[in-house]
């Protein structure tokens, strides 16, 4: 595994380094002890899925508020996204900065988010599927949510969404 940092306080690419012979290849796409040499302790408390159908579906921009707030690994299993990471802590000194990076199942390249950042995605392609490694449970009344096109973060995504669910169109502007 190979740990680059991005201009988020925190989120860190996570890239898959594998070792290839005649059968194809081998590689670690999680281990906890290299996460803790990194500085990055993170333990899973759930696993998610997610499918998509359609090229420019967008999910998000979600996370989970304190005292739960959930740190995850995103890996883009089958076809390619845009992962979108928006630093909503305002202790951070990357604070409503946003960064974004393409995530594909042939890179198996994977984003560290952590809890109290908003994480939301486009699908670049039919047929995504996307696995998360979660650092906390699901708590309902948590979750919150921030618009992919509020004018505060100003996020250039790659194309405008085709797909997106009432929810995540309705979220109001981020009050500073």
């Amino acid at each position: 595994m190979i740990f680059q940092n991005t201009p988020i306080a925190g989120v860190t690419q996570i890239e898959f380094e594998p070792v290839e012979d005649e059968r194809g290849s081998f590689g670690r796409v999680f281990c906890e002890t290299e996460m803790a040499d990194h500085a990055f302790p993170f333990d899973i408390r759930q696993i998610n899925r997610s499918t998509n159908h359609r090229v420019h579906t967008l999910r998000g921009l979600h996370y989970q508020a304190a005292p739960k707030p959930d740190p995850k690994i995103v890996r883009c299993t089958r076809g390619q996204i845009w992962d979108v990471v928006v630093d909503l802590r305002p202790e951070s000194s990357s604070y409503l900065a946003w960064y974004g990076t393409t995530l594909t199942a042939e890179a198996s390249n994977a984003l560290l988010i952590p809890g109290e950042c908003a994480h939301g995605y486009l699908t670049l392609s039919d047929n995504t599927e996307l696995l998360y490694l979660m650092g906390e449970v699901y708590v309902p009344e948590l979750a919150r949510g921030v618009r992919w096109d509020d004018p505060v973060f100003g996020i250039d995504w790659p194309a405008t969404p085709q797909v997106i669910a009432p929810r995540d169109a309705a979220y109001p502007d981020f009050r500073l």
